[in-house]
């Protein structure tokens, strides 16, 4: 081979080298861009929380990867209509016991949960297999967990107060439960 040659050569490695990195950098852009539209904003939370993008983009294909051995199911009507029954007695609770209707709030949403085919390990294992496929309310169900089960020694106007915000944050999970999920419908 003479100097020619081996020019030619080393600028084929080169703008091949420079393609291959372009490429892997394109891929990882989109699969960070799926998971973003993916998980919404459960994707910035899990990125503060660890610190890390890789390891949180990381963590989130783990919670897909998890996610696909479960089997979520939609509920029936009649499952439906029963739990919108339970979540209407926990609401009419409040006015007289706070306390009690966010807990049962809370009993009726992990009740929906566990029918739909959710784990029903710890708080953590649960979150993690909602925001698969609800990411928008799983902060919700996280936050409103806290308010019932982390603030008990508090004063009694706060307390109340956390506790209709627990209300709240759980209407918001159990309406997107309880709703027909035409995507789990159709299969």
């Amino acid at each position: 081979m003479d100097t020619t040659d081996w020019v030619v050569l080393a600028v084929v490695i080169g703008v091949l080298l420079v393609a291959a990195i372009a490429a892997g950098v394109y891929m990882g852009s989109r699969r960070r861009a799926g998971l973003r539209d993916r998980f919404g904003p459960e994707y910035d939370r899990t990125v503060g929380d660890s610190g890390s993008r890789r390891q949180a983009e990381r963590e989130l294909r783990t919670r897909e990867d998890q996610y696909r051995s479960l089997d979520i199911k939609p509920l029936s009507e009649a499952s439906r209509a029963r739990y919108t029954e339970d979540w209407d007695h926990a609401e009419r609770l409040f006015v007289d016991d706070p306390e009690l209707a966010a807990r049962e709030a809370d009993r009726v949403v992990r009740n929906v949960l566990d029918e739909r085919g959710y784990p029903d390990d710890d708080l953590e294992t649960r979150t993690a297999a909602v925001s698969v496929d609800h990411p928008r309310v799983v902060q919700r169900y996280r936050h409103g967990h806290e308010m019932v089960h982390g603030n008990g020694a508090m004063e009694s106007e706060q307390r109340t107060e956390n506790l209709r915000k627990a209300m709240v944050d759980f209407r918001a999970v159990f309406v997107e439960m309880v709703e027909p999920d035409q995507e789990l419908a159709t299969h």
